[in-house]
C-alpha cells in the first residue's frame, strides 16, 4: 500500500510539474466547456506471472475544464488470459482521473486512480488500481500507453504466490463530443 501511494505522489507531481497554467488556461466565459465520450479498446503486456497478455475495452466521460485541462471518468472490462489450467482474471476498472494537454493540444499527460472489481472464476476481490498514461489525441482518435498498478490483486514472484500486478498497456479509441 505505501508503494501504492508512492506511485500516485510519483504521477501527481509529473502532472503537476509539466504543466503551467495561465488565466487563458482555466475556466472563463469564452471557452465552452463540454463533454466528450470516448470508446476504447486495450492490448496490455502484464510484468508478473502467471499473466500472459490483458485485453480488454472501456468508455471514458471527458469533461473540458478549459482547453488543457480535462477530468476523466473510465470503466469498462478487462481479461487477464493465464496460460494452462489456470483460470483467467477479468474485472471491472472504475477511475477517475486529470488529463493535461502539454503540447499543441494533442499530446497529454493522464493520470487516473480508482479501483478494480474482479469478477471471473470465483474470484471476487478488489484493488487499489494506479494508473498514468501518455497519449496523443485529435478531433476523433486517442491513443495512448499507459502504465497500471494492481497491488491487491494476485501475482507470482519467483514461483511464490505474492501480490502486486503490474502491466503496460495500449489503448485506441473512437471519441466524440456530447
Amino acid at each position: 500500500m505505501k508503494n501504492a501511494i508512492k506511485n500516485l505522489a510519483i504521477v501527481a507531481l509529473l502532472v503537476a510539474g509539466t504543466t503551467k497554467a495561465t488565466a487563458q488556461d482555466l475556466p472563463n466565459d469564452n471557452y465552452e466547456q463540454k463533454f466528450k465520450l470516448g470508446i476504447g479498446a486495450t492490448v496490455g503486456y502484464p510484468f508478473e506471472d502467471p499473466y500472459d497478455l490483458n485485453v480488454g475495452g472501456d468508455v471514458r466521460l471527458q469533461y473540458d475544464l478549459s482547453k488543457k485541462y480535462s477530468l476523466t471518468a473510465t470503466t469498462g472490462f478487462n481479461n487477464l488470459f493465464i496460460s494452462g489450467d489456470e483460470n483467467d482474471l477479468g474485472y471491472i476498472p472504475a477511475k477517475l482521473g486529470f488529463k493535461a494537454f502539454v503540447l499543441e493540444d494533442q499530446f497529454y499527460l493522464m493520470g487516473e486512480v480508482g479501483a478494480a472489481f474482479a469478477v471471473t472464476n470465483n474470484y471476487n476481490d478488489k484493488s487499489l488500481l494506479l494508473s498514468p498514461s501518455i497519449g496523443y489525441a485529435t478531433k476523433y482518435i486517442d491513443i495512448s500507453v499507459r502504465y497500471e498498478y494492481l497491488p491487491d490483486f494476485p501475482a507470482l514472484r519467483n514461483n511464490n504466490a505474492d501480490s502486486g500486478l503490474s502491466q503496460i498497456a495500449l489503448r485506441l479509441a473512437y471519441g466524440f463530443r456530447l
